[in-house]
């Protein structure tokens, strides 16, 4: 099944765009419409793109009734910087908040691979700057195959170590393959986020502040911790219900190659540490070997 090729503007200023996702206006207005991929747009146009098969650390997230957390700045707001970067914009200016206030180009062209759209009515797409190649053009069907691929500011953001990848099961298998075998050179190299990166050698949580100040871990696994810790109002670092949390929740997957079909919970490890007396939370299973079903 192809892809579709829509063409548009990236745009940023009165957003807070982070790692992996944007705001994008197409240029036909009916480009989603007749592509039949059901989005959610403002009164401009524009669509929130959620970067496929990436996961950039966390900016800004909002667990279910509770407040907003973050992960490690040096990481989360730098993905924020080099996509857009990666789109042309080279000079950028937020507020405390991270909303960009000023933007040079204002706007930037660019276009998109997608054909489907998450449930919070969020493009699911693979991202480009400036034109398509030649012989592409607005509302094409497109086979993108690996080359393109790397041409694509998903590619070089996973490339440069600046986000996880995390695969969910719409994404085509020879595009995952060698996404996950970059992930693994990148991982070699030590770069970005690799080279503080705890996701699966095993992490303790010694508060919130270090939870969103200093851990580098998958932004998956971060959330499930911030929706689990929102939930206890004295403000602990209790660990010991999280694997139970994990068991209620519904984050259905299967393993590649081996293709077991299991839970996220299933793949987490809440062990105590003889060392320390603390709860350590592990993935047991690289975060490239696992495809997430679509929500």
């Amino acid at each position: 099944m192809p892809l579709t090729l829509i063409t548009g503007t990236f745009r940023v200023v009165g957003a807070s765009p982070d790692g992996d996702s944007v705001r994008f206006y197409p240029h036909n207005p009916q480009a989603f419409r007749r592509a039949g991929i059901t989005v959610k747009a403002n009164r401009a146009g524009g669509v929130q793109l959620r970067l496929d098969a990436i996961d950039a650390l966390e900016t800004h997230y909002t667990p279910p009734h509770g407040r907003e957390w973050h992960q490690r700045a040096e990481f989360g707001r730098g993905a924020a910087d080099a996509l857009l970067h990666e789109l042309g914009f080279t000079e950028v200016t937020r507020d405390a908040r991270g909303t960009v206030t000023a933007a040079t180009p204002t706007q930037a062209d660019g276009y998109i691979l997608t054909r489907f759209a998450d449930k919070y009515g969020r493009a699911v797409a693979v991202a480009f700057a400036g034109a398509p190649p030649a012989g592409q053009t607005d509302g094409a069907a497109v086979f993108l195959d690996v080359d393109g691929l790397h041409r694509s500011v998903n590619h070089r953001l996973l490339a440069a170590g600046w986000v996880y990848p995390t695969f969910y099961s719409k994404l085509y298998v020879d595009l995952r393959a060698d996404l996950a075998a970059t992930t693994a050179a990148v991982r070699r190299a030590a770069s970005g986020i690799w080279k503080l990166d705890a996701t699966t050698s095993g992490f303790t949580v010694t508060s919130r502040e270090q939870l969103t100040d200093d851990l580098v871990i998958l932004p998956k696994l971060f959330r499930r911790l911030a929706e689990y810790l929102t939930l206890d109002e004295t403000g602990g670092v209790d660990l010991a219900g999280f694997a139970d949390f994990l068991a209620a929740g519904d984050d259905r997957l299967f393993t590649v190659p081996a293709g077991q079909a299991t839970a996220l919970d299933t793949l987490v490890r809440v062990r105590t540490d003889p060392a320390t007396g603390q709860e350590k939370v592990t993935l047991t299973v690289p975060p490239e070997h696992i495809v997430f079903l679509e929500g």
